[in-house]
């Protein structure tokens, strides 16, 4: 069997999408040199860095739940 074939429909969804997700939130990060006053700000910026600290945190999970469903699937 391969990888992919071990996998939980759901697990692979869901990881997807997180990566996505975390995909978004780094390429919305302001770039460092702008400097534009907060009362002009779309975000806050320690809330996209929470966003993306949870994100991770979640990615995390999910890829020990599928070393976890990869295991029950071989009999280990």
């Amino acid at each position: 069997m391969s990888a992919q074939s071990d996998k939980s429909p759901f697990l692979h969804e869901l990881e997807v999408e997180v990566e996505t997700e975390i995909e978004q939130v780094e390429s919305s990060a302001p770039a460092d040199d702008v400097v534009v006053p907060p009362s002009e700000w779309l975000f806050d910026p320690t809330d996209i860095d929470r966003e993306e600290a949870s994100l991770r945190s979640l990615l995390g999970a999910v890829e020990a739940l599928e070393g976890d469903h990869r295991q029950d699937s071989t009999g280990q």
